[in-house]
């Protein structure tokens, strides 16, 4: 027996799994920037938080119903009560941390461009190259790789150019019927949040460091442009002014 089953975990086809939780490994095999978070990766210390009901989580889960051994992408970090939610239904999760590589990303372009100032060109330096550039090294899944997103409030923190390009790229990543449950806020967030699931109708909002600031309030008709390939929307507004919307692919 080895290391790795002494500790309970197994690298299997590029994963690592520990006690039966699905945690995907980079593209490189490695948990660099773009990659996914691993088992025993540490933990900043549990945020305050509260609850919200959440009507779109319901619809979500309502739709893929009988999906039976379903694939999700989480855009959020990896929550071990998402994770058991969902694996628990029979889905393989895959959590990918789009903003903490957005920030990431951000950093490594201007320690670049500090370190070679000859290459300052500004074509090189637009808000549509460095989108084309984060998305050529991040996302990078099949074609019709999953049946769910959690896309969370992604949006309204990254530049509005990287946030076309993206909700693009992961429509493609949808299959057909594919669904999306995403967060807007109705005004400039005033604090940082992250989001798990709790149960069927429940999420936990957790107050967290900000990794970056906000970009963008949406209105509804730029919500419906962004979504503009998906067959149908429906939105749920909150009380705390952050609107719950669900598209079908």
């Amino acid at each position: 027996m080895g290391l790795l089953d002494k500790l309970g975990m197994a690298i299997v086809g590029g994963a690592t799994r520990e006690s039966g939780r699905y945690f995907p490994q980079g593209r490189n095999g490695n948990h660099g920037p773009a990659g996914m978070i691993a088992a025993g990766t540490s933990r900043e210390p549990e945020m305050q938080h509260t609850t919200r009901v959440s009507n779109g989580l319901k619809d979500f889960l309502w739709n893929l119903e009988g999906l039976g051994r379903g694939t999700l992408l989480d855009l959020g970090p990896a929550w071990q009560t998402t994770l058991s939610f969902f694996i628990e239904r029979g889905f393989r999760v895959t959590s990918d941390d789009i903003l903490r590589d957005w920030t990431e990303f951000m950093a490594q372009e201007e320690l670049r461009w500090k370190e070679n100032p000859s290459a300052d060109k500004f074509e090189e330096r637009t808000a549509e190259v460095q989108a084309k550039r984060f998305l050529s090294v991040n996302l990078q899944y099949a074609p019709a790789s999953f049946d769910a997103l959690l896309l969370w409030d992604a949006l309204d923190y990254l530049e509005p150019t990287l946030a076309k390009q993206m909700v693009a790229q992961l429509t493609e990543l949808l299959r057909a019927g594919g669904v999306v449950l995403a967060l807007f806020h109705s005004k400039k967030p005033e604090g940082f949040q992250r989001y798990r699931v709790m149960d069927t109708n429940t999420l936990q909002v957790l107050s967290a460091k900000s990794l970056c600031p906000p970009q963008k309030v949406y209105q509804n008709r730029e919500i419906q442009e962004l979504f503009g390939r998906f067959r149908s929307m429906k939105s749920y507004v909150g009380r705390d002014q952050v609107r719950e919307t669900l598209f079908v692919k």
